[in-house]
C-alpha cells in the first residue's frame, strides 16, 4: 500500500530482512583491503616494529621470525614485509589461496 510519496516502496524493500545467508566477501577483496589499510597505515608513520610486536605476544609469520632474528636495524624491522611477500600477491589474485604460513594474515580471509 503506497501513500503516494515516491520512491517509498523502494525504501521499503531496502528496509526489509532478505532472504537467505548474506553474501561474504571473497578471499581476494578482503586481502586488497587489509593490503590497502596497512599502506595507509604506514604512510601516517613507521609501523610498529618487529621486536617490538614480538614482545607484545603478538604471532609473527614465518618470515617476520626471521627478520626478527636477523642482525638488522629497528628501522628496517618496522618496514611492512606484506609488501613483499608471496602470501600478499597470492591472496590478492587467487581465491583460496594455497597460503598455511601461520600468523599470516592473508591465511585467516582465506574461505576453508
Amino acid at each position: 500500500m503506497s501513500s503516494g510519496i515516491p520512491g517509498e516502496e523502494f525504501f521499503e524493500r531496502l528496509a526489509s530482512p532478505e532472504e537467505g545467508p548474506p553474501e561474504r566477501a571473497s578471499s581476494r577483496l578482503k586481502s586488497r583491503i587489509y593490503s590497502a589499510l596497512l599502506r595507509r597505515q604506514a604512510q601516517s608513520g613507521p609501523l610498529l616494529s618487529l621486536s617490538q610486536t614480538k614482545a607484545e605476544d603478538r604471532g609473527l609469520c614465518v618470515f617476520e621470525k626471521i627478520a626478527c632474528l636477523a642482525p638488522i636495524s629497528e628501522k628496517i624491522k618496522s618496514f611492512n614485509l606484506c609488501r613483499v611477500c608471496h602470501a600478499r600477491m597470492l591472496g590478492e589474485r587467487v581465491e583460496n589461496a594455497p597460503i598455511f604460513w601461520e600468523h599470516c594474515p592473508y591465511v585467516r580471509f582465506q574461505d576453508r
